[in-house]
Order: structure tokens, then C-alpha cells, then sequence
């Protein structure tokens, strides 16, 4: 009778562990198995990033091509503080507008699994910065990166990966040094960053006013926000890419 009770107690343990416990090889996504998560599995997203709030936001599209908040993860770690990223080596996590494709996925990576940003971007290379293989990633620690846990990274590397395998041709990160109201803008007026800053606000405010995303250029070294020429689609009717070069 014992000896049945407790082989019955270590089948079930090890049954657990197995149904309970992820790997390189196997996705777990500990929060959002409910209905809604699976849900809003396949649909179009959008994320951004707060360094000050310590927070990355992920957003999922509606059937009005609206972008509603999602889900909220708390950056575990990131690296120097506010401002943009400007030489490989600065130990500076990255700020400003970029993108991900199917091949900046990670699944293999040594922090879990990760997201490659695509840094430097076409503004960056402008200003002469530098700096490779800047991720959102797993685990807690940062160097240069966006480390977000082995869990939450589960999550947002799900949502990513299908995304983009079910018609997205790639997912805009908008990243900002806090949430760009007046009231934030004017408690860092001295900041040395705040010029670029303000090449960023519009973007940041254009979404918090519409749930659509800003369509962003970069021209002359510049951040240009909804400013189209007349081949170009207006805000309305741009597509998920958010970016014109």
C-alpha cells in the first residue's frame, strides 16, 4: 500500500515537472494561456518601450486596425540610464524607432531567446553611431540590451514569432526614454538629449491620441514623424511596416 502511494506521488510529481517546465526547445508561457491571450495570438503588434517606467508595452490590432494595450512586462534590467545609444562599447541600452523582422529572431540565443532590434538604424548610421546585436532578450542581465526574464521573454518572443509568420512583415519597437507627456518633457528641458527627444514626442503623442501607428522617415539625419511626400500613404492608411526610408 505504501510503496504503490508513493510511486503514484512520484509519477505524478515527474508528470508535472515535464507538463510544467520550458526549454530551448519548448515555448512555456506561464500568463497568458487563458482564452483571451490565444485570442490575440495570430493578430498584428506593436511595442514600446520605457526606460524611466521600466516597462515594455505590447499592443495587438483590432479589426478597426486600432492598437490596444495588450499586456505590460517590467524590464528586468537595461544599461546607462536615459538617452540614445551612440558607440558600441557605451554600455547604453538603445532609444528611438526600429523594427523587427523573421530573421532578427533568436531562439537560440544564450540569454534564452531574443529579438535583434536592427541597431544601428538608418539614423543612427547618420550620426556616425554604432553598436550590433542589441536585443530584447531573457534573463537579467544587460549589456546594452533589454533583458526581460526567461518568462516574460517567452511571452513577447510568442507573440513576435507569430505575428510575423501569419502576414505581419515586421513589428514596430518604438523606444523612449519615459512617457513622453508635457509634463515629462519639461522635467528633463535641461537634459543634453532633449533635442532628440523631441524629435520623438510626435510619434509618442500621435499614438496616445489615435491607437494608430506613426508613420516614421528619417531624412537629413532627422526623425520626421507623419511628414509624407505624395507617393506616400497617410497615417490612416499606412500598414504595420510604420517606416519609410
Amino acid at each position: 500500500m505504501k510503496l504503490s502511494f508513493f510511486i503514484s506521488i512520484g509519477i505524478f510529481s515527474l508528470s508535472f515537472f515535464i507538463n510544467n517546465s520550458y526549454s530551448a526547445t519548448k515555448l512555456y508561457y506561464p500568463s497568458d494561456s487563458s482564452n483571451n491571450g490565444k485570442k490575440y495570438l495570430n493578430n498584428s503588434i506593436f511595442i514600446q518601450i520605457f526606460k524611466e517606467e521600466r516597462v515594455l508595452e505590447l499592443y495587438t490590432k483590432n479589426e478597426k486596425g486600432l492598437f490596444s494595450l495588450f499586456k505590460s512586462y517590467p524590464i528586468c534590467n537595461f544599461s546607462g540610464g536615459l538617452g540614445p545609444k551612440k558607440r558600441e562599447g557605451d554600455l547604453k541600452s538603445t532609444e528611438g524607432f526600429y523594427r523587427i523582422t523573421r530573421s532578427q529572431l533568436k531562439p537560440d540565443s544564450k540569454y534564452y531567446r531574443a529579438c535583434n532590434l536592427g541597431c544601428p538604424n538608418k539614423y543612427d548610421q547618420a550620426h556616425g553611431y554604432t553598436g550590433a546585436c542589441l536585443m530584447v532578450h531573457g534573463g537579467c542581465k544587460s549589456i546594452d540590451c533589454y533583458a526581460m526574464t526567461d518568462s516574460y521573454i517567452n511571452e513577447i518572443y510568442r507573440y513576435v514569432e507569430n505575428a510575423l509568420q501569419n502576414g505581419q512583415y515586421e513589428i514596430q519597437v518604438n523606444i523612449y526614454p519615459f512617457k513622453m507627456t508635457s509634463n515629462n518633457m519639461n522635467r528633463h528641458r535641461n537634459s543634453r538629449y532633449y533635442t532628440f527627444w523631441r524629435q520623438q514626442q510626435p510619434a509618442y503623442e500621435y499614438f496616445t491620441k489615435t491607437s494608430r501607428l506613426p508613420v516614421i522617415n528619417i531624412q537629413q539625419g532627422q526623425y520626421l514623424v507623419n511628414k509624407f511626400t505624395n507617393h506616400q500613404s497617410s497615417p490612416a492608411t499606412a500598414d504595420e511596416r510604420g517606416f519609410v526610408e
